[in-house]
């Protein structure tokens, strides 16, 4: 056997390594689970304001949506309570009007949320 039939036996003969790329994987769970929420939550959020009062807006923060039930964070209990009454008293249909994905409720959930400060990066509470 030559030098080069030596080389490949070997390399046959050498077990598979088994690192994979997570690139194809993640991918695909981009394509076809991430997008379809982010766009979901998307046109949420462009509903949300345009059909919540903004003092009551202010105080939201939509957290995610997972098999119909949007997520709402509200930082104190007197909006959460502003809010509930105005869900059941016809917000809600109209969210889901105009909605073109299944919403079947809203969740609402206290919490604190935050934006960045552009100028100095830092975590920047607005309540």
């Amino acid at each position: 056997m030559d030098d080069a039939q030596l080389r490949t036996v070997w390399q046959q003969r050498q077990g598979r390594s088994r690192i994979s790329s997570l690139a194809e994987p993640l991918g695909v769970l981009m394509k076809q689970e991430l997008a379809k929420r982010v766009k979901q939550l998307g046109q949420l959020s462009t509903i949300w304001d345009a059909v919540v009062p903004s003092p009551i807006q202010e105080h939201t923060a939509l957290d995610g949506l997972h098999r119909g039930v949007l997520t709402v964070l509200v930082d104190s209990a007197s909006h959460r309570f502003t809010l509930q009454t105005l869900l059941t008293g016809g917000l809600m249909k109209e969210i889901q009007s105009r909605f073109d994905g299944a919403l079947n409720k809203i969740r609402l959930v206290p919490g604190q949320f935050y934006s960045i400060d552009i100028e100095t990066g830092q975590k920047r509470y607005e309540f």
